[in-house]
């Protein structure tokens, strides 16, 4: 399968803008120390320094495909924006999870409740998800910027390179052997719909939708023979590219299964079942033995019968051979298959990315083994979950690990590794690992700093937003808690302020749309509370507000003040307001950091003559436009309105599918409305529903 990877293309940057002298030393010291076998390092750059082009320079030296994890979606899919940007010839690829809604299957004992799995899949991200690991699997310049779900288990990239359809224009092949292919690949027949993952039949012609692309494929199968392979745009039917001469088309899911093997497995997952069964009978527990007994049997049907089930993936480990413990596959193997260690690593804002991929497992183990303690699952559920840290370690070749504010376990891994090297290969590489990037291409220094008691603190803000707003100035406001920011923006709003409040409660796509809206104006505040601290680029922001500074922990730790404090260092006029009765340890550490880079900026302006400029940068296009909105009319609606235009919905013009998708699309609606007390508006949409007859 991996001979098949493409090395036509090699990284290129496209930018009009070249590297300063603080990011040449930057990128020899990185790309040296790569070359050198130095495979854990640092890269100490202040906000504004420009560490996302020293990171796309250092790509464009090796030309090794990269993989470059963040720890929330909202900076992956800028990440994602600024690399696609970079490397606009390239297989740049966007992996986060692809629920926009996520309730993993669970079990609470102390009062008997069983909450059964329920998530909303994004079809958008999951195409963007799939289309990663094909990119990996056939192409060698392949940039693919993930959250921590790259060390979440997605089956092994040796079964799902198995499981392709390679067909040519003349290949010999009945229309029915095409049609059984593509249901083994997990691609559903839909005549009527035809999105993602789907394939429609009309007459000897079969159209297939991948899940990976925007593109349909149309083969045209005569004679028992294909007569033509040609790209189509999957809405209006238009042919892009006549003839094509041969195509390769990967499966619609991550998890497949290959029937040849099934028997084998399924042998084992009963042994497994029978053996689990008597010991839970054996301690008194026959209603769990039974449970199991009966969910066991239920899955093994339904993967014979049609190949997947909710919830297959807690059998990977027997479908992908792995021993009991084994490490799950993740995005990491899809790397390390066929690239083997010739790939990077680089951990966006790797002070907070590293804690949160430890952390990832032990919270994971708890829930299952409540489930297999009371017989909802077989104990070889536990092998589907995250990596362990050590074992992330031990998966990746390296890692470069970009932040303001690097932690000492990375500092000392950079250390560590740096005293292996030989004494010829360490002159070439900057000293202990780390190098450090501390000059803004701008000019502009770190914003300057006031203190200002709690008292008033919400009113004095306001006052600060309205001036900043005056001159068309953006101001970042940060709070404590989630119910603190929405209260405070709803009391702003009141005020006549233009202001939204960031969370992580906002849905993933909306978190990119409402940064774009502050930057164009469209609000001039935005309040919130983790989510804007670290890597957001908004150069528009001239004022960063900390409400209760002086309050000790995570959220006021000196790493996150400074980080904080970083989002009004793209502006010539930037500021920082800390709100705060004593000036605590945590505040007066990152007072003497931030002091510190303000010096050495002002002491290279003036050494050099540089007059600070703000940052102009362009607003990128949207991370994904809503293309099921343009593709159905029929669900259009305002912004911050209910989605759908009821009184335009021309119900006879649905067919039975559309009618499907839009009832439980409208159920949605109705519970959103509910709960923002619009109950006019939910009325409204539940009579919809019920002339729809599906309530």
């Amino acid at each position: 399968m991996y001979n098949k990877i493409s090395n036509m293309y090699k990284f290129k940057i496209k930018s009009e803008f070249k590297p300063t002298d603080d990011q040449k030393n930057a990128i020899e010291n990185l790309s040296s120390g790569i070359k050198n076998n130095l495979t854990n390092q640092v890269l100490l750059g202040v906000t504004g320094s420009g560490k996302t082009f020293t990171v796309a320079n250092v790509i464009e030296n090796l030309q090794r495909p990269t993989l470059i994890i963040s720890h929330n979606k909202t900076l992956a899919g800028q990440l994602y924006q600024e690399f696609r940007d970079f490397f606009p010839e390239n297989a740049v690829s966007y992996f986060v999870s692809y629920y926009d809604y996520y309730q993993p299957e669970a079990y609470i004992p102390s009062t008997d409740t069983y909450i059964e799995k329920d998530a909303s899949i994004n079809e958008l991200i999951d195409k963007l998800r799939l289309a990663a690991t094909t990119n990996l699997l056939t192409r060698k310049d392949t940039i693919v910027i993930a959250s921590v779900s790259c060390i979440y288990n997605i089956g092994s990239p040796v079964e799902y390179g198995h499981f392709i359809f390679e067909f040519t224009k003349g290949m010999k092949v009945k229309r029915d052997q095409v049609v059984k292919r593509l249901v083994e690949l997990q691609y559903e027949r839909n005549d009527y719909g035809f999105h993602r993952g789907t394939f429609r039949i009309r007459g000897d012609t079969i159209d297939v939708y991948p899940s990976y692309m925007d593109l349909g494929i149309r083969i045209e199968v005569l004679d028992n023979k294909i007569q033509g392979i040609k790209e189509i745009d999957p809405i209006t039917g238009n042919i892009f590219k006549k003839d094509c001469k041969n195509y390769v088309l990967y499966p619609a899911k991550h998890f497949i299964t290959d029937p040849t093997q099934n028997k084998e497995v399924f042998n084992e997952i009963k042994s497994d079942c029978n053996s689990r069964v008597k010991e839970l009978k054996k301690i008194g527990r026959g209603l769990e033995a039974q449970r199991l007994l009966n969910k066991v049997n239920y899955d093994l049907e339904m993967i014979q019968e049609v190949g997947y089930v909710k919830g297959i993936e807690n059998y990977s480990r027997y479908f992908d051979g792995r021993a009991p413990g084994e490490a799950p596959y993740s995005l990491l193997d899809y790397f390390s298959s066929p690239f083997g260690k010739d790939w990077l690593v680089v951990v966006d804002e790797s002070h907070i990315t590293f804690p949160q991929i430890r952390g990832m497992y032990a919270g994971d183990k708890s829930r299952k083994e409540t489930l297999i303690d009371y017989g909802f699952r077989l104990p070889a559920a536990i092998d589907n979950r995250p990596l362990k840290f050590e074992e992330f370690l031990r998966k990746i070749p390296n890692f470069l690990a970009t932040s303001a504010t690097p932690s000492e376990w990375e500092l000392s891994m950079a250390k560590g590794n740096y005293q292996e090297l030989k004494t010829e290969a360490k002159k070439k590489v900057s000293i202990d690992g780390l190098t450090e990037q501390l000059l803004r291409p701008t000019g502009i220094p770190d914003p300057k700093v006031s203190i200002r008691p709690t008292k008033n603190q919400v009113s004095d803000c306001m006052n600060e937003i309205k001036k900043r707003a005056k001159k068309g100035q953006r101001t970042l406001v940060t709070t404590l808690t989630k119910r603190t920011a929405e209260d405070l923006s709803a009391y702003l709003a009141e005020q006549g302020v233009k202001v939204h409040y960031l969370h992580s409660d906002v849905k993933t796509l909306e978190r990119g749309d409402i940064l774009d809206d502050l930057r164009k104006g469209n609000y001039d505040c935005l309040v919130g509370i983790n989510l804007l601290r670290e890597g957001l680029d908004l150069p528009e922001v001239s004022l960063v507000a900390i409400l209760d500074a002086d309050k000790e922990g995570f959220l006021r730790s000196d790493v996150t003040l400074i980080q904080t404090m970083g989002r009004a260092a793209r502006h010539v006029e930037g500021e920082v307001i800390m709100y705060a009765d004593s000036v605590t340890g945590s505040m007066d550490r990152a007072l003497k950091e931030v002091k510190r880079r303000r010096e050495i900026q002002v002491k290279e302006n003036t050494k050099m003559g540089i007059t600070p400029k703000s940052i102009k940068k362009p607003i990128r296009e949207k991370l994904i436009e809503q293309e099921e909105i343009k593709k159905t009319p029929w669900m259009q609606g305002e912004k911050g309105k209910s989605f759908f235009s009821l009184d335009k919905l021309d119900l006879d013009s649905l067919t039975p599918q559309e009618k499907t998708k839009l009832v439980k699309n409208l159920k949605s609606e109705m519970r959103i409305a509910a709960t923002d007390l619009n109950f006019e508006l939910a009325i409204e949409i539940r009579d919809k529903i019920k002339s729809l007859g599906n309530i």
